[in-house]
């Protein structure tokens, strides 16, 4: 996304609007004052997009969880800060109706926290997509109907305990419900970190041998597991990832290029984590290709890397080769001070990943991201190899089971062998808010709609949709307006279909402001990005009155950009805040404005 700065057009069509007739001379104070012109300066600075943008920046699979950071204390107001509520209102209506937004649609509102009074809104009652502002509905319905310190439970069954010599007569079941802290993100970048731990539990419970399969059971969860209104072309990557109760390592596989040693060589593709059944494959380009069939002749032989259904029983899906996952590496190595052009393919569904183009010698590390097809496999097999590193011997295969339409028919056996608590949830909605994990918002959604236990009936909702109906409640406990014409089609904010308002968001943060139990309010503010300190906000608004003070989630699409959350303006008065913005041109710096309008909000010194 280009950065433009106002030209003068642009300033000529805000002194023209209603509002910024009022007096020219206060209008042109508010746009080139010291402020404003910092604001011009900041924000020129591309910020990198949560979802959509190709991922080409080295992933950190071990984003630590950053301590809470307290608001900061109110500031000294600097000159040109607005005093007056009436001239904050010309300031912000000036920026809103900048000639660059004329084709968008741009909706603002702005609460006092102390007064409850409106002090700016705008569209404030437009459906409009909110991209990752979705997620605060999320987080905020699991906290208030989980609680922080609710923790998720990974189980493992068996018709009866271990005999005397460790056997178990039958399959061992891994029972998820949605624990996404199977990850590197909560395990210091170690991806192997929590399965060791709950193979050793397994172990310690005197599990040595299992007579049966090791079973995936991920039918906690019913319906699919991508959402309505996810593209296509955004499954392949890591905010794509199928959704499942049986998660680990944010259902993706880190991939790693560089060049080889020499022009022409192949290049180096490595996997994070790197286990025996992600198997990366040299290969030549294809050069025949089949028109009748449509198969490349000189695709290599990958016979094996297939997954099979099994006609055991419905939902049940088996692994029978020793590769889960293959990666096809057609990239070579081109010669040193060329452009590296580098291409990653993983058609929908799909279990392996053509790596292509070329990069040249002596340039630096491409790292991605790319979404696993069914990941309850890749958890199983990742636990069934530490099993086995402890000297658990498994006779059968590692089997998948989903329960995708009739929750509740999938039998478990009756004794629990071993268990795994996740850490709080208060820690996990940090996780999910701050990077703008989609994973986890998706795993909460459904985790608050299985928590409703609903009586099994033909026509019975899913626990995605389940979930939806509990955030549309807390809406109406909120008391925003017209909640049923809300359209919650995820819990991440990545379906186009997700339409919210400015109106409903800001009462959503005034609720959970507010919310009756203390620790619930505490844990969604500590959870949100704080301007130029840590999360998706790390890089922005830097060396403002809004730095360490706004707390803020931010959302990106393409033409969708939005920013809501809290922050305590220069006489130290507590406010909230939503601003959503569909449908701008590409040249148009949507996130400069949001940012812009934060800045105002921290260093407005009048009252509401």
């Amino acid at each position: 996304m280009s950065k433009n700065k106002p030209n003068k057009s642009s300033v000529n069509n805000s002194i023209k609007s209603p509002i910024g007739s009022v007096t020219l001379l206060l209008v042109w104070t508010l746009l080139f004052s010291p402020l404003a012109v910092r604001q011009d300066v900041y924000g020129q600075t591309p910020g990198q997009r949560e979802r959509r943008a190709a991922p080409t920046v080295t992933p950190s699979p071990a984003t630590p969880i950053a301590s809470p950071t307290p608001l900061a204390a109110p500031v000294m107001v600097q000159p040109g800060a607005m005093r007056s509520l009436d001239q904050l209102r010309i300031q912000l209506a000036t920026l809103t109706r900048q000639a660059q937004f004329a084709p968008a649609q741009v909706a603002v509102k702005v609460v006092s926290l102390e007064t409850n009074k409106v002090m700016f809104e705008e569209n404030a009652g437009k459906l409009l997509a909110p991209a990752s502002n979705m997620k605060l509905y999320t987080v905020a319905a699991a906290l208030d109907q989980l609680t922080p310190g609710f923790t998720f439970k990974t189980s493992v069954y068996a018709a009866a305990r271990p005999d005397a010599n460790g056997a178990v007569r039958g399959d061992l079941v891994i029972y998820g419900r949605g624990d996404p802290s199977f990850a590197a993100r909560f395990q210091s970048g170690d991806y192997f970190r929590a399965i060791d731990e709950f193979a050793a539990q397994i172990v310690a419970a005197g599990v040595r041998r299992v007579e049966g399969n090791l079973v995936a059971d991920e039918s906690y969860f019913t319906g699919a597991p991508l959402a309505a209104g996810w593209e296509w072309d955004d499954l392949q990557w890591y905010y794509g990832a199928e959704v499942s109760a049986l998660s680990v390592n944010d259902n993706a596989i880190d991939l790693m290029v560089k060049p080889g040693a020499s022009v022409g060589a192949p290049c180096d593709v490595t996997t994070g984590p790197a286990v025996p059944f992600i198997k990366v494959v040299n290969a030549n380009l294809p050069n025949v290709f089949d028109l009748t069939t449509g198969a490349n002749a000189a695709t290599p032989n990958t016979q094996g890397t297939t997954l099979t259904t099994s006609g055991a029983s419905s939902g049940a899906t088996t692994e029978n080769s020793t590769a889960l996952f293959t990666v096809l590496n057609y990239a070579k190595t081109a010669p040193r001070g060329t452009t590296r052009s580098l291409r990653i393919h993983r058609a929908p569904g799909a279990n392996v990943i053509e790596v292509s183009g070329s990069a040249p010698v002596g340039d630096s590390q491409f790292s991605s991201s790319v979404a696993v097809p069914r990941p309850a496999l890749l958890f199983a097999l990742m636990l069934r190899r530490a099993l086995e590193t402890r000297g658990v011997t498994i006779v059968g295969r590692t089997v998948r089971r989903a329960d995708e339409h009739n929750r509740g028919t999938v039998s478990l056996p009756s004794v629990e062998i071993a268990a795994r608590q996740s850490p709080p949830l208060s820690v996990i909605a940090a996780q999910c808010l701050k990077p703008s994990q989609n994973l986890y918002a998706e795993l909460l959604l459904r985790a608050v709609g299985a928590s409703l236990s609903i009586i099994s009936t033909p026509n019975r909702q899913t626990t995605a949709e389940s979930g939806a109906s509990v955030v549309k409640s807390l809406l109406r406990k909120a008391g925003a307006a017209n909640v049923d014409s809300l359209s919650i089609a995820d819990g991440s904010g990545l379906s186009r279909l997700d339409l919210v308002t400015a109106d409903a968001t800001t009462r959503l943060l005034a609720y959970m402001a507010r919310h009756p139990n203390p620790a619930t309010a505490a844990a969604f503010r500590e959870a949100l990005p704080v301007a130029g300190v840590d999360g998706t906000l790390r890089n922005r608004m830097r060396q403002t009155l809004a730095a360490s003070n706004v707390r803020a989630k931010t959302g990106t699409l393409t033409g969708v950009t939005s920013l809501s959350g809290y922050v305590t303006s220069a006489a130290g008065e507590r406010l909230a805040f939503s601003i959503i913005l569909n449908n701008f041109p590409a040249d148009a710096d949507a996130r400069k404005l949001t940012d812009q309008i934060a800045v105002a909000l921290a260093a407005f010194a009048g009252h509401s």
